[in-house]
C-alpha cells in the first residue's frame, strides 16, 4: 500500500499524533527517537541503526550516562535561571516547564532515579539553595556570574558613597549651626558697670536705645548663622559634584580596563585547546572494531556533527551513513600540497596547505589559506588538522 497523500485524513491524522509530548515508554534515549505504540517501538529496537547504538554504547556505558546527566543537569538550571531568576520556586513546577520540550533530555537516561534526588543533588553542589516543606521540595537559584556580581558590587559601593557625602555634609551644617549659637550666645551675654559721677553737677542719664544697640549682635549673629548654612548647603552641592565626576572617571577608566581584560580573555580562549575536533566536510577514518571489517579502517567524510562529540559520517566506499562519536574516529592526513582544515588550537577553522611532514615530531607544516594571517607557515600536530573533502 502506497504512502498516504499530504492532504489526505490519515496524514493529517498521523502528523496530529506526531505533535506534542508522547509516551515515554516508547521512546528511545539512545537513538532519540520517539516511537507512537508498542509496535514501532518494537521494529525499531529491532532496526540496525539501534543495534550500532548499542554496540557503542556497550564499550563505555558510563560516558553516555554523564553525558546525558549533563545535559539534563545543564539545561534544568538554564530554564531556572531565565525563567525563575533568583526567586524560590518548587522544583516540580520547574520540571513540568523542561519536560514540556518533546526534545528533551530524559531522567531515567540520566544518574538520578527521581527528581528528589536530583534537587538534593543540585544543594549538595552549590548550583542552587534547596529546602524541604509539607508542600515538597523548594530550589532557588545561586547566580554566580561574574557580571552580576560585579554589578552588585557596583551599586552596593554607589549607596555608601551617597550614604558617606550625606553624612559628611549634614556634619559639616551641624558644625556651622553649633558656631553660630556659640557667638550668639557669647554677644548676647549683658556688660554691668557701676554708675558714677566724676561731679555733683554732672546728670545721670540713661541711653533708652542700647536695646537697640544690644540686639544688633544677635541680628548679626542671625545672619552669620543664615551666611554660615549657605555657605555649607555650597560647599557640600560642590563636594558632591567633585564625587560625582570622580566617579564617573573613575568607571570610564574601569570600563576601559574592562574591555582590555575581556579582549585577552577572548584570545586566550581562542588559543585554548578543546576536547572537541569534528568539523563538517572533512575526511575521518573509523577506528571502532565493533561495527566489524567492513567498517574498520576505512575513510568517511563527516556529513553532520552533532552536540559537538557526535557526527554522522557517510562511508566513501559504500556510501552508508553511520552515527558515530568522535573517540571511534581519526583524523586524516593527506599527501605534501593538498588542502586541510585545522581543527584545534589557536589556528581554530582555518583553511590550510600541507608543506610537508615532521614524522619525528609527528607535526606538519602548514601554510595558513584563510583568515587575517593568510600565507603564515606554521607546525601543527597530526591530530589538530585533517584533509578536507
Amino acid at each position: 500500500m502506497g504512502k498516504a497523500d499530504f492532504l489526505s485524513p490519515k496524514a493529517i491524522a498521523n502528523r496530529i499524533k506526531s505533535k506534542g509530548l508522547q509516551k515515554l515508554r516508547w521512546y528511545c534515549q539512545m537513538c532519540q527517537k520517539q516511537c507512537r505504540d508498542e509496535n514501532g517501538f518494537k521494529c525499531h529496537c529491532m532496526s540496525e541503526s539501534h543495534q550500532r547504538q548499542l554496540l557503542l554504547a556497550s564499550e563505555d556505558p558510563n560516558k553516555f550516562m554523564d553525558y546525558f546527566s549533563d545535559e539534563f543537569k545543564n539545561d534544568f538550571l538554564e530554564l531556572l535561571r531565565r525563567r525563575f531568576g533568583t526567586k524560590r520556586v518548587h522544583n516540580n513546577i520547574v520540571y513540568n516547564e523542561y519536560i514540556s520540550d518533546r526534545e528533551h533530555v530524559h531522567m531515567n537516561s540520566t544518574q538520578w532515579e527521581t527528581l528528589t534526588d536530583f534537587t538534593k543533588w543540585l544543594g549538595r553542589e552549590g548550583f542552587c539553595k534547596v529546602d524541604e516543606t509539607p508542600k515538597g521540595w523548594y530550589v532557588q537559584y545561586i547566580d554566580r556570574d561574574p557580571e552580576t556580581i560585579r554589578r552588585q558590587e557596583e551599586q552596593a559601593r554607589k549607596k555608601k558613597q551617597e550614604l558617606d557625602d550625606e553624612e559628611r555634609s549634614a556634619k559639616f551644617i551641624e558644625e556651622q549651626v553649633r558656631r553660630g549659637r556659640d557667638n550668639k550666645e557669647t554677644d548676647e551675654t549683658p556688660v554691668y558697670t557701676e554708675l558714677k559721677r566724676e561731679s555733683e553737677e554732672e546728670k545721670v542719664a540713661f541711653n533708652l536705645g542700647a536695646s537697640s544697640s544690644v540686639a544688633g549682635p544677635s541680628k548679626s549673629s542671625s545672619a552669620l548663622s543664615a551666611s554660615a548654612l549657605r555657605a555649607a548647603a555650597a560647599s557640600a552641592a560642590t563636594k558632591r559634584k567633585d564625587t560625582s565626576s570622580d566617579s564617573r572617571a573613575e568607571k570610564k577608566k574601569k570600563s576601559a580596563l574592562e574591555e582590555i581584560i575581556e579582549m585577552e580573555e577572548k584570545k586566550k580562549q581562542q588559543s585554548v585547546r578543546t576536547d572537541y575536533w569534528l568539523q563538517p566536510n572533512i575526511v575521518v577514518k573509523v577506528i571502532t572494531k565493533r561495527l566489524g571489517e567492513k567498517y574498520h579502517k576505512k575513510k568517511a567524510v563527516i556529513a553532520e556533527v552533532r552536540d559537538k562529540y557526535g557526527a554522522v559520517v557517510k562511508m566513501i566506499d559504500s556510501g552508508d551513513k553511520l552515527k558515530l562519536d568522535q573517540n571511534h574516529l581519526e583524523t586524516v592526513i593527506p599527501a605534501p600540497g593538498k588542502r586541510v582544515l585545522i581543527l584545534n588550537g589557536p589556528y581554530r577553522d582555518t583553511e590550510a596547505l600541507l608543506e610537508g611532514i615532521d614524522e619525528k615530531n609527528f607535526s606538519a607544516t602548514l601554510t595558513l589559506d584563510s583568515g587575517k594571517q593568510r600565507g603564515k607557515r606554521v607546525d601543527v600536530a597530526y591530530e589538530d588538522f585533517s584533509k578536507l573533502a
